[in-house]
C-alpha cells in the first residue's frame, strides 16, 4: 500500500511514477453520449486513458425522479496525487458546464475516483476506494468488464465477487466498447 506525502500544510500534486487509477464517469442531462465523449478528451494529458468500458444506461440511484444515467469506467495512469486528481477532475466537469445541484441529483457530468493504485485514503474531501462502490451496480458492471479481477484492497474480494451480490435490475449496454 501507498500513502500519500505531505510537506508541512501542501499535500504534493504530482508523483514520480505512474499510477492506474478507475474512475467512473455518469451523465443524465443533455446529449448523454456527447457528454461522456467530451469527459473522456478531456482527461488528457495529465490523466492517460487506457481502456474504456462499454456505456451503460442505468435508472437513478438514491433519487429516482429524474431522467435515467448514462454510466462507464475507465482505467487510466496519471502523475497526479489523489488530491491532484480530484481538484483536476472537478475543474473538467464545470468546464463542461456542470452546475452545484444537490445530493445524488441530475447532472450534466460526474466524474469520480473509484480507485487509485492499491491506496486506501480518508480524507475530508476525499475516500479511495470509493466509499459507496461496493453498494452500486451501476459502477461495478461497467468496471467488473474491465478489471473483473481488481481486488478491493479493504474488503479483499473481487470485483466479480463484489458484483455478484447485487442487483443488476434497471442496467443495459447501449453502446458496446471498441
Amino acid at each position: 500500500m501507498t500513502v500519500g506525502r505531505a510537506i508541512g500544510c501542501v499535500v504534493c500534486l504530482n508523483t514520480v511514477r505512474d499510477v492506474t487509477t478507475y474512475l467512473s464517469l455518469g451523465t443524465n442531462l443533455g446529449d448523454r453520449l456527447a457528454n461522456l465523449a467530451a469527459a473522456r478528451a478531456a482527461l488528457e494529458p495529465l490523466i492517460h486513458l487506457t481502456t474504456s468500458s462499454s456505456i451503460y444506461e442505468t435508472t437513478p440511484w438514491g433519487v429516482t425522479d429524474q431522467p435515467d444515467f448514462l454510466n462507464q469506467v475507465v482505467q487510466a495512469h496519471t502523475r497526479l496525487h489523489p488530491h491532484g486528481l480530484l481538484s483536476h477532475l472537478k475543474s473538467i466537469e464545470v468546464d463542461l458546464g456542470r452546475l452545484p445541484t444537490f445530493r445524488n441529483g441530475p447532472r450534466l457530468i460526474d466524474i469520480d475516483i473509484l480507485f487509485y493504485a492499491d491506496w486506501v485514503l480518508d480524507s475530508p474531501v476525499l475516500t479511495i476506494p470509493h466509499a459507496r462502490l461496493t453498494e452500486r451496480a451501476f459502477i461495478l458492471v461497467p468496471l467488473v468488464e474491465i478489471a473483473p479481477d481488481l481486488c478491493h484492497p479493504v474488503t479483499g474480494k473481487t470485483m466479480a465477487e463484489t458484483l455478484a451480490r447485487l442487483d443488476l435490475k434497471g442496467i443495459s449496454m447501449i453502446q458496446a466498447r471498441n
